[in-house]
């Protein structure tokens, strides 16, 4: 009996804060069904409320602002980019490993990555709202530094190496502009088959760049004889 009785505050506990989850979960559906189809600025707080019944300070409660009931897993995606490098296989290079999990995205068509269904609404709506493309720019540059740090503690970095920061500044930059592109192709009308082939070769390419550089992409054509050399060559000795 003494055991059972220390074992049910835990157990109690344990139901409370499934129940608190279920709550949180539940106000943030309905707060994005409500986002999602009346436009982000034109929903309040009592709202949403409103329509999950609940009071105006249990919203509160749960959310500390507007952006976040609509942003609910902003704290994943700022963990997820530094957990999966800690995650890599072996060997696996930093490029490697963001390559594999980006196609693994698109496989399991995750709303990371905007290939899947109901992506325009999601992106029209945060398109539509400057205080949500604020809070998406912040996420994504919090993401960005969490994985700087987290490459400059694994390659012992000094504070004063650029190479982390930039290393992270690219493979963000090149995952966002695949999934502008997606979205784009979304928003435009395009089915998730009709643009299936382009938007993975798309991702091959981009990331052939990220792994093997920009070294000779987009280079002048070759200057003729009558032209001269180019800028910071000297001319052959004789004019030859």
């Amino acid at each position: 009996m003494a055991d059972e009785l220390e074992a049910r505050p835990e157990a109690e506990l344990g139901l409370r804060e499934r129940k608190k989850r279920e709550t949180r979960r539940r106000i943030s559906d309905i707060a994005t069904g409500l986002f999602l189809t009346r436009g982000f600025d034109n929903v309040t707080i009592a709202d949403v409320a409103r329509s999950a019944d609940v009071s105006v300070n249990t919203v509160f409660n749960y959310f500390g602002t507007k952006e976040d009931l609509f942003f609910d897993r902003q704290d994943e995606i700022i963990e997820q980019a530094a957990r999966d490098f800690r995650d890599r296989r072996p060997g696996e290079s930093l490029v490697g490993l963001y390559r594999r999990r980006f196609f693994e995205g698109l496989d399991a068509r995750a709303y990371q990555t905007a290939f899947h269904e109901g992506s325009e609404a999601w992106t029209r709506t945060v398109q539509d709202s400057p205080a949500l493309l604020a809070r998406q720019r912040e996420i994504g540059r919090r993401a960005q530094d969490r994985l700087a740090a987290q490459l400059a503690e694994e390659t012992g970095a000094g504070p004063d190496d650029i190479t982390p920061h930039a290393a992270a500044a690219m493979i963000y930059a090149a995952q966002a502009v695949l999934i502008e592109q997606i979205a784009a192709r979304k928003r435009a009308g395009e089915t998730l088959e009709e643009m299936r082939d382009d938007v993975y070769a798309a991702a091959a390419r981009l990331f052939d760049l990220l792994e093997h550089g920009l070294d000779g992409y987009a280079a002048a054509p070759a200057a003729s004889r009558a032209e001269g050399p180019p800028p910071g060559k000297a001319a052959p000795a004789g004019g030859k």
